[in-house]
C-alpha cells in the first residue's frame, strides 16, 4: 500500500527504542566509562552537545550525527526541538544517544528531557560520567571535601531559572566548598556576594577546560578572584569556580604538578604577590 503524501514520515515502527542520556565527562575522552563506550558503539543517532570533544563521534561509527549545541551567550538549539528529535528517532525504532558534557544529571536539561520522553512512552536510560567540578579538583590536586577544612560540598549554578542569582550570602554561611558552574561571566558579582559573608583571604580557584589540552588554572583568594580572573583567564571559555578553605591545598599541589613534564604546557596561573 502506498503511503499517502500527507502521512507522517516519522510514524513509529514497532515499539519505541530507548533513548540513552550519555554523560561525556569534562572533555578527555579517556574519562568515558566503559558503559558509555558500549552505548556509543551501538548508537544509530547521536545528538551531540556543544562542549563535547568532537572526537567522540569516532566511537559511534554507525551513527548519524546531529549537532544540538547549547552554550551560554551563543545561538543555541532550542530545547523543545531537541526533545522532539529524540522522540522522533526513538519512535522510528532507532537507537538514540543524547550526548551531554560532564554528567548528564548536573545542571543540564536532563530532567525536562526525561519527563518529555516518558510522557511520549519512550524509555530512557542514563549513563553517568565525571562532572566538571570533580575534573577541576583533580586538575588542582585537591579534595573537595577535605575533612580538615569543610564538612561537605555545595554544587550551585550562577544562573537561576528566573535569570536571577542565588543567595550567595546564605551559600557562604553553609561552611562547604562551593563548586560554582556557569559563572565565568559573573565572577565579579559572585565574588562580591560571597565577600559579604566570607573573608577576602578565603581560598578560591578557577579551572577552565578541565582535563583537556587547553586546560587553564587559577589559584587565588576570594578578594582577588575577580581581578585576577579578568587578567589571566580565557574570556568566554567555560569553567568551574571553587571557593572554600579546602582550596588552600591547591597552591602546593598544583605547583608540584606544574613541574612535571605532562603539565608543563598547563602551568597553573597565579595571582602576583
Amino acid at each position: 500500500m502506498t503511503r499517502p503524501p500527507h502521512a507522517d514520515p516519522v510514524a513509529p515502527r514497532r515499539i519505541p527504542e530507548e533513548v540513552v542520556l550519555l554523560s561525556a565527562g569534562p572533555g578527555d575522552l579517556e574519562l568515558l566509562t566503559l558503559k558509555a563506550v558500549r552505548a556509543l558503539a551501538k548508537a544509530e543517532v547521536l545528538l551531540l552537545d556543544e562542549l563535547v570533544d568532537p572526537g567522540i563521534v569516532e566511537l559511534a561509527p554507525q551513527a548519524r550525527v546531529v549537532r544540538v549545541g547549547k552554550r551560554g551567550g551563543c545561538r543555541s538549539t532550542p530545547q523543545a526541538f531537541i526533545c522532539r528529535l529524540m522522540r522522533r528517532y526513538a519512535l522510528q525504532g532507532l537507537r538514540v544517544v543524547r550526548v551531554k558534557g560532564g554528567d548528564a544529571l548536573m545542571f543540564g536539561r536532563a530532567g525536562e528531557e526525561i519527563a518529555f520522553l516518558r510522557a511520549a512512552g519512550v524509555p530512557v536510560r542514563i549513563v553517568n560520567g565525571i562532572s566538571a567540578a570533580f575534573a577541576a579538583a583533580a586538575a588542582l590536586g585537591v579534595s573537595l571535601t577535605h575533612r580538615e577544612h569543610c564538612h561537605g560540598i555545595t554544587f550551585v549554578t550562577a544562573h537561576t531559572a528566573d535569570h536571577g542569582e542565588p543567595d550567595w550570602e546564605a551559600l557562604a554561611r553553609g561552611g562547604t566548598t562551593l563548586a560554582i558552574y556557569m559563572g565565568m561571566g559573573r565572577i565579579a558579582a559572585i565574588a562580591s556576594g560571597l565577600l559579604r559573608q566570607l573573608p577576602a583571604a578565603t581560598p578560591a580557584a578557577v579551572v577552565q577546560a578541565a582535563s583537556q589540552c587547553d586546560e587553564r588554572r587559577l589559584v587565588t583568594t576570594l578578594g582577588e578572584l575577580a581581578a585576577t580572573a579578568a587578567a589571566v583567564l580565557e574570556p568566554g571559555q567555560p569553567g568551574v569556580i571553587l571557593v572554600g578553605a579546602a582550596m588552600a591545598e591547591a597552591t602546593a599541589a598544583s605547583g608540584d604538578a606544574a613541574r612535571t613534564r605532562e603539565n608543563e604546557a598547563r602551568r597553573p596561573l597565579r595571582a602576583q604577590a
